[in-house]
Parts: C-alpha cells; sequence; structure tokens
C-alpha cells in the first residue's frame, strides 16, 4: 500500500496504560497512523487526550457510536479501531465498529460476561472483518518457535501442560487507595466474574492452548480473594484435562509477593519439552530425550522460521514486551491490507489470536468460576 492503515482507538486517554501500550505497538513497524479517537468517557479528557496525540479536533470523539458513524461516512475513514477499555466496554464498540464494516483489534478478555461474547459472535463473524484479540505473549518470537517445534512434533505426543502467571501488585488492598489500574480490575461491574483469572489467567490458558496445540476440555478450579474485603478472586489454582489425554496445572496470581510478571509454560512430550518465560523471553530450553537440556536463542543458529518472522533485530539485541505487542500489530496489519488490495495474506500472519480465542477465554472464566463455586468440581468447557 502506498500508504499507512488509518487507526482509530476507543478508550486509552490520559492516565490509560494500555493504551500507550497498544500505540506503541502500532507505530513500531510503521504501518499504522492513529487519526481518530474516542478516548474516554469524559468529554473534556477526551479532547484533551486527542490533543496530546495530535488527532485532529473533527476527529476527537465524544462517544464511540459518533466515532463508528462518522468515520464510517467519510472518503478518508478510519481501516481498523483498537479498543483499549476495561472490560465491560468492550462488547458495545466491538458491535459499533463491526456492523460499520470497520475491522477490530480489542484488548483481552472478549467481553465482561460469557453471554457477551456468544451474543456479539454472530455478528463479527457475518461481519467478514479481520478481529483481533491482543493476547500479546503469542507474539514471541520463542513462543512461535515453541508452537512450531510442537506442531513439527519434535517433542512427540503431548502429556503434561504446566503453565502459571504469577504477580504480587495487588498482595494490599490497592484499590482502595484510588490507584486507577486495581480499581477496575477488583470491581465485578467493570472486570466481569473473574479477578485474577479473567486479567492474568486468561493470559496463561491462552498461551498453554496456543503452544501446545490442544483444546483444554474440562477443569476443576478453587478462586480465592485473600486481601479481607476483595470482591474477586487475588489467585486461583486448577487442575486442566486437555483433548488426547494430555493433563495440566495452571496458576494465576496477584498476590504472589516477589514477582512481577511471572508468566511461565512448560510442555512434557513423549520425545522431550519445552520451557519459556516471559521474564526471560530471548531463550527457549528444549530438553530432548535422553539428551542434556538445550537453550534455543532468537536471533541464534537454532531459531525456526517461525521465530525469525517474529523478530525485528539480530540476536544479542533483546526484544520483549513491546515487540511482541507490536508482533500481533504487524500480523493484522498484513491481514488488513492483503483484504484492501484484494490478496492472500502471508500465512505466517494468521497466528494472531482472534475471535474464537476470545470466545475460549470467556468459556474459561465462566468454567473456572462455575468450579471453584462447585468446591472445585470438574466443569467442562464447551465449544
Amino acid at each position: 500500500m502506498a500508504r499507512r492503515l488509518r487507526l482509530g482507538m476507543v478508550g486509552g486517554g490520559q492516565g490509560a496504560f494500555i493504551g500507550a501500550v497498544h500505540r506503541i505497538a502500532a507505530r513500531l513497524d510503521d504501518r499504522y497512523e492513529l487519526v481518530a479517537g474516542a478516548l474516554s468517557a469524559d468529554a473534556g479528557r477526551a479532547r484533551e487526550s486527542a490533543a496530546a496525540l495530535h488527532i485532529a479536533p473533527d476527529r476527537a470523539y465524544a462517544d464511540f457510536e459518533t466515532m463508528a458513524d462518522h468515520e464510517a461516512a467519510r472518503e478518508d475513514g478510519i481501516d481498523v479501531v483498537a479498543i483499549v477499555t476495561p472490560n465491560h466496554l468492550h462488547a458495545a464498540p466491538v458491535r459499533a465498529f463491526a456492523e460499520r464494516g470497520i475491522h477490530v483489534i480489542c484488548d483481552k478478555p472478549l467481553t465482561h460476561s460469557l453471554e457477551d461474547a456468544l451474543a456479539l459472535e454472530p455478528l463479527v463473524r457475518q461481519s467478514g472483518i479481520v478481529f483481533g484479540l491482543t493476547h500479546n505473549y503469542t507474539g514471541y518470537p520463542m513462543v512461535r518457535q515453541a508452537r512450531e517445534m510442537v506442531e513439527a512434533g519434535e517433542i512427540g505426543a503431548i502429556r503434561v501442560v504446566q503453565v502459571e502467571y504469577a504477580q504480587g501488585w495487588l498482595a494490599t488492598p490497592l484499590e482502595e487507595t484510588g490507584q486507577k489500574q486495581a480499581a477496575w480490575r477488583t470491581d465485578p461491574a467493570r472486570s466481569g466474574a473473574g479477578g485474577s483469572v479473567g486479567d492474568i489467567g486468561t493470559h496463561a490458558f491462552n498461551l498453554a492452548e496456543f503452544v501446545s496445540g490442544l483444546a483444554c476440555e474440562s477443569l476443576a478450579a478453587e478462586l480465592t480473594s485473600f486481601v479481607p474485603g476483595r470482591r474477586l478472586d487475588d489467585d486461583a489454582r486448577m487442575l486442566l484435562r486437555f483433548a488426547g489425554g494430555a493433563r495440566g496445572m495452571l496458576w494465576s496470581s496477584q498476590v504472589a509477593l516477589g514477582h512481577e510478571n511471572g508468566l511461565r509454560l512448560r510442555v512434557y512430550g513423549e520425545r522431550g519439552s519445552l520451557a519459556w518465560a516471559q521474564e526471560e523471553p530471548e531463550g527457549l530450553v528444549h530438553a530432548p530425550l535422553g539428551e542434556a537440556p538445550r537453550l534455543l536463542r532468537r536471533g541464534g543458529p537454532a531459531a525456526s522460521p517461525a521465530a525469525g518472522h517474529a523478530s525485528r533485530i539480530p540476536g544479542g539485541h533483546p526484544e520483549g514486551y513491546l515487540e511482541a505487542f507490536a508482533q500481533l500489530y504487524r500480523d493484522l496489519a498484513e491481514q488488513i491490507t492483503a483484504r484492501l488490495e484484494h490478496r492472500a495474506p502471508d500465512p505466517a500472519a494468521l497466528r494472531v489470536p482472534g475471535l474464537a480465542e476470545g470466545l475460549r477465554g470467556m468459556r474459561f472464566i465462566a468454567a473456572a468460576v462455575e468450579s471453584s463455586q462447585r468446591n472445585a468440581a470438574w466443569v467442562p468447557l464447551l465449544g
């Protein structure tokens, strides 16, 4: 294309952490230009945020409905919108833009509730839009390599999947201090039925299915709120049963003092294992049966084509969180551009989580909450 994709944004105004992350990710590979936004539910803050981001005043909207209407009517309207609001404000903007044929990049989880997700599914499918869900950890080069190695049968049939996501930032009642990020994440009206299980447990669950290629069929979960007065879980532990007989465990916690962003995955097969940690993302440990474990490095001689596709700079120059996030934006840009150019997209760009993964995540949250309420009974993940 002779131009960047025109990007709009809903949410992500002043004081919003994830909005800035999305904007950096969108610009890192120079495939997008932010031209419109409904950046806050507060009209004054929305205008100030837009001005700070150099969005023209006539494209700084007070609400997403007006933005969807006006942008769809413009000859130079947005190609795609990023929705970076709290969970309870995902479904309505997705619906508004999908109805107008505007592609959507949505932060996770998909919606506030499973019911909202199921109601949204047929509309998004029928619209034919490109829909991306930012489970950003799937954008890391060595996560892509791990998936490629599993698909190639390099560790054999999978037996065990262990995944954890440990943080410690909510070990105290931070939400009571007015801290914005803590306040909405611990509020059922805005976050949904899951606390840690919805916020970071969904990332762990998505990563386990993404790399293993296996669907989790049922789970038995115990969700706990350790901080007195907290209305949603801040710690979740569960057993997983996967299709084909593999078994697994998942732990998500936001009261694990000493941990910052401890997302870790281990996959054990009949002929070897793989291990990856988000805080040391450049390496993937491969332990073949009967051989010493080996460390595979992004950019090194053992890096696979999938890792190369998701890399930007030579080995020895670390890539991390922002680059992984940007990988999803780059792959989605390829998908959208292919639509505009009436051609098939690069197959390597098709591994971005989308509507199906969003629905899996919502079913995961609902099943975990139900299981915990039933004293850790086994609950199936249907669909």
